[in-house]
């Protein structure tokens, strides 16, 4: 019999950060650990010997952190996300442990180049865009701040794609970013628990006379943890990524085996195991979306076991678990978190459905990322059936129980019902999984004031009627740690010279450089490292896609997911005016551009393609027509991910933040670029609303429609072809890519392109602000020929973003819907 050790009867020492010390763990951990000589070492090997030598000093504080957490019995939050996308994470470990000089110097000691090693590490590929950064922003806060946060997701074996550009278009490889290992999670085979699908749900009365359910015959995956320190900046504090992967009940079935069908064999295995293969599978078909949304049961069943483990683990009253417990949905995606919870009080627990109910909503919480009616999740009914029966029963209750109340504030409002239902009944029946969000959350958020307010003002203003309170704006923050102190060094030790170091905790500090902003040394000093981002970018380029650009040209950055609401077309549109002014004025001394694009379009997003090979065939002939030279290029840089993002985000001058005036509903691009010193031409629209409050409108570019004047237009009744007969500029780019100018080969490749913004409505009215955004980039090039004066409205930018990190956010979140305090350990 093996006895277990009783807490707390190990002590553990930190080990040793200096110089002296790292040197003997990297010899230790090449030798030891990765089984290597230094002389036959390959750069890979060196890297796997420093992740390791900085994962051993995490595992100490990581496991005194959970340590303390029990100890304070803490309510703790767990942040439950489809996307983490963390990025490397050896630079960012080394900084927020206050080691990084030191490592750096036994680097050169031993004759490493520290930039080559970190280039070993692949981008874990957990996420897409937006979403799932902002969900590692989050998790660098919770840490930073000593809050007790947890993540919870899916360890994709592949990422959504690597994103190639083939003849110019955009086609999609797997992104294999574990084939070399990752050395920063820690298996946890013991970690198993069974998420159950399909079969069917039974009910029959108990010895006290009341109704219980059981859901029976269920296909079985097993779920097993992986998991991720997460260290807080100059704490002890690491924090925990839990990320779970697929497992089959059995490794193969060994009738099959014995009969000779080794294929049938291990079907079941691999069946089980595609749940955490792809991120995002395409849902154009009905295999991919059921698989999408066993993906989300499988990893919040799993998740909601682990959560519930830990809480019974010190409490046995699940009356407590809301003030034990904080969930944060981060969109729709973890959404039947609630019904899964319901579930398990009601039919595991034996918990009355009013307090069970009362529980749920009081542990949840919703954050909303979308304003777009159209990409709010629903599920077909009938595939909910098939593959989660019970949970649909739940729905369904829940729904039923929600209109009641709904009849009782309104009665005989037949057409609001049908609008706050659960279950949407216009087409094919479908469950709303924001809907079912918003009713079984505490509180909702959006992610900027503008947003939140759209949210109460239209998509969800019969929810703000009926639960006053219930939506709140917070608005998305970025870390500073990984967008400044990392992605920048060079700005990072300018800002740190002249204010000292706060700043990577305090954001709000930055102030303290508006006066710096009018003094020429500072001015000259800011220029020299933005120029030295630019070359490093320029290098970058002509590595990653062969093309030559000149530093000293204004760097024009629109770097996001390719979306017609984001209005790349726009962007596309004025750089087609500025090469048709160039031809007609050869001898004009305009401003020298270099227009630079990077995203990736979803694989079954036929128009985002289309974008994708227009820009490409735009760049084609711009950057090879020897009669405007080197004084305009188009450059798209392909598989943008975290690491290319801070490549290029450093070297920005110019952020492209034009998405239609409504449609964003917050953006972090927007701050990490104006954080980084770019200055930003943008509608008001997200957070640009919010950033053109804390720098001033001298130092913005704003241009375009308001959303409400997007409101009245679109009610008066849009004529996008009035727009196109009346403006000879943009006629002649318009015309120009429907007629083949770009494509001689194949004229009419683009003319999807122009019905959409003709005959199909232009939805997203770039014709109706394409005029002033030509204006407004005319005086960008004013501006531009300023360079002392550019400077100081850069440095601007930067002074005033200190709202903007997401420390502030999450002290927001914390004080406003989690109801969490910080918890130090020594």
């Amino acid at each position: 019999m093996v006895t277990k050790p009783t807490r707390g009867v190990f002590k553990f020492d930190y080990q040793g950060l200096d110089a002296a010390a790292i040197k003997h763990a990297l010899a230790n951990r090449l030798l030891y650990s990765v089984g290597k000589d230094p002389l036959t070492a390959t750069d890979r090997d060196w890297f796997n010997s420093a992740a390791y030598v900085v994962r051993d000093r995490l595992i100490e504080r990581w496991m005194e952190t959970m340590r303390t957490y029990y100890r304070a019995d803490a309510k703790r939050v767990y942040y439950l996300s489809l996307e983490f996308l963390i990025g490397r994470v050896l630079s960012n470990s080394l900084m927020n442990m206050g080691c990084y000089e030191e490592f750096c110097q036994v680097a050169e000691e031993i004759g490493l180049d520290l930039r080559q090693l970190k280039h070993q590490e692949s981008d874990a590929a957990l996420g897409n865009g937006g979403l799932g950064r902002l969900a590692a922003c989050f998790l660098d806060s919770m840490a930073t701040m000593r809050l007790p946060g947890y993540g919870y997701g899916i360890r994709y074996e592949y990422g959504m794609f690597s994103q190639r550009i083939e003849n110019g278009y955009q086609v999609e490889h797997p992104d294999n970013w574990l084939r070399y290992g990752n050395p920063w999670e820690f298996p946890r085979p013991e970690l198993l628990y069974p998420v159950k699908f399909k079969g069917r749900s039974t009910s029959y009365v108990d010895h006290q006379g009341d109704v219980q359910h059981q859901w029976v015959e269920t296909e079985n995956v097993m779920a097993m943890a992986y998991d991720t320190p997460i260290p807080g900046y100059g704490s002890n504090t690491v924090n925990n990524l839990r990320l779970w992967s697929a497992k089959a009940t059995r490794e193969f079935d060994l009738d099959y085996f014995n009969e000779g069908d080794y294929i049938g064999a291990v079907q079941e295995k691999t069946k089980s195991e595609n749940l955490s293969k792809v991120l995002y599978p395409a849902d154009v078909t009905a295999s991919g979306r059921e698989l999408r949304l066993r993906q989300q049961y499988f990893f919040v069943s799993a998740s909601l076991q682990d959560i519930l483990y830990r809480f019974i683990k010190e409490h046995q009253d699940l009356d407590l678990l809301p003030n034990k417990v904080a969930i944060q949905l981060n969109d729709t995606h973890p959404a039947i978190a609630i019904p899964e919870l319901m579930r398990i009080l009601l039919d595991q627990h034996r918990i009355p459905w009013d307090k069970a109910w009362d529980i749920t909503v009081r542990t949840f919480a919703y954050t909303n990322h979308t304003l777009l009616p159209e990409a709010l999740e629903s599920w077909p009914v009938e595939m909910f059936s098939k593959i989660l029966p019970r949970h649909l029963e739940v729905i369904y209750e829940i729904n039923h129980r929600f209109l009641t109340e709904v009849r009782r504030l309104f009665p005989g409002d037949a057409d609001r019902i049908q609008r706050v239902s659960l279950i949407g009944e216009q087409g094919v029946r479908s469950v709303r999984m924001a809907h079912l969000a918003i009713v079984g959350s505490h509180k909702v958020n959006g992610v900027s004031e503008l947003h939140g307010k759209m949210m109460r003002e239209t998509i969800f203003r019969e929810f703000d009627a009926i639960f006053p309170e219930r939506i709140i704006s917070i608005t998305n923050g970025i870390t500073p740690r990984r967008w400044l102190n990392q992605a920048n060094r060079g700005l990072a030790a300018l800002v740190s010279a002249h204010i000292g170091r706060g700043w990577v905790t305090d954001l709000s500090r930055l102030r303290g450089l508006e006066s710096a902003a009018e003094d020429p040394g500072f001015q000259r000093g800011f220029q020299a490292v933005k120029r030295e981002a630019k070359e490093r970018l320029r290098k970058l380029i002509r590595m990653r896609v062969g093309i030559e650009v000149k530093v000293d040209s204004l760097f024009d950055v629109q770097v996001k997911r390719i979306h017609e609401y984001k209005r790349q077309l726009l962007n596309l549109l004025h750089v087609i005016t500025l090469y048709n002014r160039l031809i007609a004025d050869p001898t004009s001394d305009r401003v020298t551009r270099t227009v630079i694009f990077a995203g990736k379009s979803a694989p079954g997003y036929a128009m985002a393609k289309l974008i994708i090979k227009l820009i490409h065939d735009v760049a084609e002939t711009i950057n090879n027509d020897r009669r405007i030279g080197e004084r305009l290029k188009v450059v798209f840089v392909p598989n943008y991910d975290v690491s290319m993002a801070a490549d290029i985000i450093a070297a920005a001058d110019l952020s492209e933040q034009i998405s239609t005036a409504g449609t964003e509903a917050s953006g972090t691009g927007n701050m990490k670029l104006a954080l980084n010193g770019a200055l930003t031409i943008g509608t008001r629209d997200g957070a640009n609303i919010e950033i053109l409050e804390e720098v001033g409108e001298d130092n913005m570019f704003i241009f375009g429609l308001t959303a409400d004047q997007v409101s009245s237009v679109r009610s008066q009744g849009y004529e996008p072809m009035g727009y196109y007969h009346t403006n000879a500029e943009l006629r002649q780019a318009m015309d120009m890519i429907g007629t083949g100018y770009f494509c001689t080969e194949e004229p009419r490749r683009f003319a999807p392109i122009i019905e959409s913004l003709t005959a199909g409505g232009d939805r997203y009215l770039v014709l109706a602000d394409y005029a002033d955004f030509v204006a407004c980039q005319e005086r960008v090039d004013s501006l531009y020929c300023q360079p002392a004066e550019w400077a100081r409205k850069a440095i601007l930018n930067v002074a005033n973003m200190g709202k903007f990190s997401s420390d502030r956010t999450i002290a927001e979140y914390a004080r406003r819907i989690w109801n969490v305090k910080p918890v130090a350990h020594e």
